[in-house]
């Protein structure tokens, strides 16, 4: 490949990637359930850093080391979804239509799998310091519902030097299946 496709080519898929984290980070503003009692509380029109909502749950280590896990859980609603196709343009009548998606395979509306693969994301943003992606590898392994409660979580399985790690990332359902499973580089710069 040339090195100016090479460059175009990377330049769309960071650009493509941009706006489904953007997309995700919009569609987790939205009211969640908390065990059986949904929260009433309209999702914020706007998030400050480290503001958390109502109804998400996160797990963090205080340091950053070989070992340690963060992790974020939330529920994945209707309302999230709307968004998600909305902000992404990703009108798939699979995750939009139900009469549509009940004859499928999945015998229902589901999830996009991007939309849930955004809450390793935010597993990442709660780890101490300024987390920058590098790369990510994701398998999408099973379908998520709507109204599913749903957990990333992101473990340090090795420390590459230059504040560099590599992580392993999962995301699982409520009854503790991996639906994604995959491993990240991030750069960590200290607070």
């Amino acid at each position: 490949m040339f090195p100016s496709t090479y460059a175009k080519l990377s330049t769309q898929v960071l650009s493509n990637v941009a706006e489904a984290s953007s997309a995700a980070f919009t569609a987790a503003t939205a009211p969640t359930v908390t065990g059986q009692t949904e929260t009433t509380e309209p999702a914020p029109d706007t998030v400050e850093p480290g503001d958390d909502h109502a109804g998400w749950e996160s797990d963090v280590p205080a340091d950053v080391a070989v070992g340690d896990t963060s992790r974020f859980t939330k529920t994945i609603h209707d309302e999230d979804v709307k968004r998600f196709a909305a902000s992404s343009g990703d009108t798939n009548p699979l995750h939009l239509d139900e009469e549509f998606a009940e004859e499928t395979r999945f015998s229902g509306r589901i999830a996009h799998g991007i939309l849930v693969s955004g809450l390793i994301s935010a597993a990442l943003a709660r780890l101490p310091g300024d987390v920058v992606y590098l790369s990510q590898d994701l398998e999408f392994l099973a379908p998520v519902e709507i109204g599913d409660r749903v957990t990333a979580a992101c473990s340090i399985a090795e420390d590459l030097g230059n504040n560099q790690y590599r992580l392993t990332t999962t995301v699982t359902d409520g009854d503790g299946e991996t639906v994604i499973d995959g491993e990240a580089v991030v750069l960590i710069l200290p607070e």
